[in-house]
């Protein structure tokens, strides 16, 4: 399909810049602004997300979704390749101090990650058990041969229609992409602003938009595909910054005159080190998937 305006051979560097522009506009302009568009993207991917899980979600065979006719009996062999797909895809931390200086209130922060992450989760279940209780295990060797394809599933499938599926999934990965897109600048945003020590002023928010958004943008266009190779070491990046630094600094804060003051995450010591501990054993696991090392399911 081509673009609705065609640039030529520049057409997705330029795309790049505009959407860049335009959608980083609301996290320089104010928290509030990306909580409404969030709340407005998240209604639009749950009923895109029904839409074209439906049809699926309604014919779900239990004897498919517990693969009772299969050969393969040790699928457990298989899970641990998912922490590090598990803890990128679940990872808010660092939204964290943005909802805390939002909400002004750590247990309110709190309800609302913990109400977003249950959202994500439902919406992963769903998904999982749609696609698991209508397609067959060995029918997934051309889905993984084609590194997850969405016209080779939707094929696999068959038994909907691929053309009102496939527009409604692209309807809720567009979405899903711009709502990250926010989400995770708005926590860059803060961060970068705290640490450069940039005011809220007009002018401070726009040095901190450019510290945020400028060095990706002209990386991106240096190396179109670079994210996806990029992408590949998340999960081993995601456990320093969302596992042991955080935990890290927990203990050190309570260590500190006042640090068990206020409000404190229950568990003390033994679960930071439970925290640290299964960061590193993500990284580990992530490390022997890369190399092959790790039992991979191929259908």
């Amino acid at each position: 399909m081509k673009p609705f305006i065609d640039f030529g051979e520049s057409g997705s560097r330029i795309w790049s810049v505009l959407f860049v522009l335009f959608f980083s506009f609301f996290v320089w302009h104010s928290t509030r602004i990306v909580d409404r568009i969030s709340v407005l993207l998240i209604v639009f991917m749950a009923l895109s997300f029904i839409f074209s899980t439906y049809g699926l979600a309604t014919n779900i065979n239990l004897s498919t979704l517990f693969d009772t006719n299969g050969t393969e009996t040790n699928y457990a062999q298989y899970a641990i390749g998912m922490l590090p797909v598990a803890l990128t895809s679940f990872g808010y931390h660092h939204s964290v101090s943005t909802m805390r200086a939002y909400y002004g209130n750590e247990h309110q922060a709190k309800r609302a990650i913990v109400g977003g992450t249950m959202i994500a989760l439902a919406l992963y279940l769903l998904w999982v058990l749609s696609i698991f209780g209508n397609l067959p295990r060995d029918h997934f060797a051309p889905i993984i041969a084609s590194d997850g394809n969405l016209d080779v599933l939707l094929n696999a499938l068959g038994n909907i229609s691929s053309r009102e599926v496939k527009q409604a999934i692209n309807a809720f990965s567009i979405a899903a992409i711009l709502s990250s897109f926010i989400g995770v600048g708005l926590g860059v945003f803060d961060f970068l602003a705290d640490f450069f020590k940039f005011d809220n002023s007009k002018l401070g928010r726009t040095k901190s938009w450019a510290v945020t958004f400028f060095p990706p943008l002209c990386l991106s266009l240096l190396f179109p595909l670079g994210f996806l190779k990029a992408i590949g070491y998340a999960g081993a990046v995601a456990t320093i910054w969302a596992c042991i630094i955080p935990a890290i600094l927990a203990y050190k804060s309570r260590q500190m005159a006042g640090g068990k003051e206020g409000f404190v995450v229950k568990g003390g010591t033994p679960l930071i080190l439970c925290v640290i501990s299964f960061g590193i054993c993500t990284a580990i696991f992530h490390f022997l998937a890369m190399g092959g090392h790790l039992p991979v399911f191929k259908g």
